[in-house]
């Protein structure tokens, strides 16, 4: 087994229905210009209320991907 250095990165995802598809999404999108994202930590999440309802929620997550 090879010894591994990763880099971490900060993203916040929002989404409409719920804080699970909001770190898929900020996944997603980070994967499309990171390559080899291995894990990820959930730092925070928050959400946005409108009119007593839940309108967004919000997940800033840390990633770690590989370094080559």
């Amino acid at each position: 087994m090879s010894n591994h250095v990763y880099k971490s990165l900060e993203l916040t995802g929002s989404s409409k229905t719920g804080s699970d598809d909001a770190i898929r999404v900020a996944i997603e999108k980070a994967s499309e210009s990171v390559r080899d994202i291995r894990w990820f930590q959930v730092l925070e999440t928050r959400g946005h209320v409108e009119g007593g309802k839940i309108a967004h929620w919000q997940v800033t997550i840390k990633v770690g991907f590989a370094v080559d």
